[in-house]
């Protein structure tokens, strides 16, 4: 049953990535899961439910391909992991294009829709305390204020310039060498 689940969950940020949050039809979805509506409804209980349960999905995926690495590869210093992580939401793989296009679209639909504002604030809110987490390994004296901050502006220049890379209106090269000038620039804010 998980896998089940699972292929709906895929399928949902699918259909959101391609229709928008406004576009998300149950019918369409369970034909896109190749399941039956009942099946949906069994898990999910209702549209809220799916949203919610696909933004969830949404963030752990992220999360994975972000954090992987090779169990043979060398160790990443605290400020190599901290531009991996961030860089690998700038890759062009599906995964990545459909989950920042999900992404989006959940967040834009939170400007009308209060429940989902709310999964979203935690949502962002665990971000940014990740990204300031590995600020603080990069930067350990740094004040919780100033790491947050940065972590802040960091997380919310990622979600501009994905945008404008989605959107064909930066090529992914510059957006990647934008992030990781602001990278280095907010590191070097918190050591002075």
């Amino acid at each position: 049953m998980a896998s089940r689940k699972t292929s709906i969950l895929e399928a949902s940020a699918r259909v959101i990535a391609r229709r928008g949050v406004r576009g998300l039809r149950v019918e369409e979805l369970a034909a896109e899961a190749g399941v039956s509506t009942a099946l949906i409804y069994y898990h999910f209980k209702d549209r809220t439910g799916i949203l919610r349960q696909t933004l969830e999905f949404i963030n752990d995926r992220a999360e994975r391909y972000t954090t992987e690495r090779d169990p043979d590869a060398d160790p990443l210093t605290p400020g190599e992991e901290l531009e991996q992580t961030l860089l690998l939401e700038l890759q062009d793989t599906v995964e990545v294009r459909e989950n920042s296009t999900a992404w989006g679209e959940l967040r834009a639909s939170a400007v009308f829709d209060e429940t989902l504002r709310e999964d979203l604030a935690r949502a962002t809110l665990v971000w940014v305390q990740e990204v300031a987490d590995l600020l603080g390994q990069v930067r350990p004296m740094s004040s919780a204020v100033a790491l947050a901050g940065a972590a802040e502006r960091l997380t919310a220049l990622l979600e501009g310039l994905s945008t404008r890379w989605l959107s064909g209106t930066l090529p992914l090269t510059h957006a990647r060498a934008l992030m990781a000038e602001a990278i280095e620039g907010e590191v070097a804010r918190l050591g002075r």
